[in-house]
């Protein structure tokens, strides 16, 4: 209890000493008041945009493979592009023997003409695909139905096509029913989908009009493709397994040798966000560790303060001493004192970092930008840390005077 008591009078004694010294004690805590707003805003600054960027990842498809045809490097005078690109033999029995695939749908791309009545578009993007697509890149329709397997089996010339594409071609608001010609064939609208657009930071830009056809459909048009695979693993875990089962499977289809290259790409989501994950984890540590430099340039300026003042009260030191004071009180007021500066000075850092917070969230790319409890803890724990080891040697100095000495000091 009586710890207690002597640790309550030591704390209002110095709080008593930086009211008296206010500017002095502000000055003095300057470098911690920085570092400890320089550390929070920083750590949620890039917890905010690691956010944003999980986010857009995140729209694309956590579970996403995509397969594609890629030329080995310096191979260009051996394949051609026959050779290399995606076979529909090899997209029929892929999901059969890759057993982490939930489902794919192969893409077939074109280039064609569109026209409804008088409307007349030279190029407009037509994509040829299985149902299965719609539940892939999770586009649900507005209007309509979906494509269906029984399209996509008897080859019917249907189509779905995005809102972008109504307003386009000028349609009805309900056009289901209605027939656009595509490179000069009719084609019924069977639905609207919702249009989806992907973050520039992944090549998208401004919302395009598409139309979408049943993939037979489509081969029947192109019996030579332009095609790549569209996959969802069952779990996103399960992407490099994914990944090693796809490669298996189509170096076997395509012969290669041990001592041959790829002749497609794979690629997944998950395996990007995981290396991200990383480098945002190690670059919010250096980024702290840097800025908590200047909290190191604050505990040096609390040591200086405090000597400073261990050298104006030594009068008093000397008389404390001489009435019964014991060197282990003197120690605890000195060190409480420079523990409280910092403090206080980590309170006004965490108050500037908060603010500075909330100004960040005004961004769209930090609107998730938070702070977390562990960097709070940090910032104080760092800050009575400062205080209490750059502190110790003034507090000792102080300790160890010797009280006649202290009492003739002017």
């Amino acid at each position: 209890m009586i710890v207690f008591r002597i640790l309550f009078q030591t704390v209002v004694l110095a709080l008593g000493q930086v009211w008296a010294n206010k500017f002095r004690a502000i000055l003095t805590t300057l470098g911690i008041i920085i570092g400890v707003a320089a550390v929070v805003t920083v750590v949620a600054a890039t917890g905010g945009l690691e956010k944003f960027v999980l986010k857009e990842f995140a729209s694309i498809g956590a579970s996403k493979v995509w397969v594609f045809p890629r030329m080995p490097p310096g191979q260009r005078d051996r394949y051609t592009w026959r050779q290399l690109r995606i076979q529909p033999t090899e997209v029929d029995g892929m999901l059969d023997r890759c057993p982490s695939l939930l489902s794919l749908t192969p893409v077939l791309e074109m280039s064609t003409s569109g026209q409804v009545g008088d409307v007349f578009k030279q190029v407009i993007a037509v994509q040829a695909v299985r149902p299965s697509w719609h539940q892939i890149e999770d586009r649900s329709v507005i209007q309509g139905r979906e494509l269906s397997s029984i399209d996509d089996e008897q080859r019917q010339p249907v189509c779905i096509i995005n809102d972008k594409a109504v307003a386009e071609f000028q349609l009805d608001t309900n056009c289901v029913g209605q027939r656009i010609l595509l490179g000069g064939r009719a084609f019924m609208i069977v639905g609207v989908v919702e249009t989806k657009t992907v973050s520039p930071m992944f090549g998208g830009d401004e919302a395009r009009s598409e139309v979408f056809i049943p993939y037979q459909t489509g081969l029947m048009l192109r019996p030579e493709p332009r095609m790549y695979i569209i996959a969802q693993t069952r779990t996103p875990e399960l992407h490099e397994d994914a990944k090693a089962e796809i490669r298996f499977y189509l170096r076997r289809m395509r012969g290669l040798g041990p001592d041959e290259p790829d002749t497609f790409g794979i690629e997944a989501i998950e395996q990007i966000v995981s290396g991200f994950k990383k480098i945002a984890a190690g670059l919010s540590v250096f980024l702290a560790g840097i800025v908590a430099i200047s909290l190191l340039v604050g505990g040096i300026g609390i040591m200086n303060i405090m000597l400073v003042s261990v050298s104006e009260r030594t009068r008093e030191i000397g008389l404390r001493k001489a009435v019964g004071a014991k060197p282990a009180i003197i120690l605890m007021q000195f060190l409480v004192e420079a523990v409280t500066l910092c403090l206080i000075g980590g309170a006004i850092g965490l108050a500037i970092g908060y603010a500075a917070v909330l100004a960040m969230k005004l961004t769209p790319s930090l609107e998730g930008a938070s702070v977390p409890a562990w960097a709070v803890a940090l910032s104080v724990g760092f800050s009575a840390g400062t205080g209490l080891v750059f502190g110790m040697f003034p507090a000792i100095k102080a300790a160890r005077l010797d009280p006649i000495e202290a009492l003739r000091h002017e």
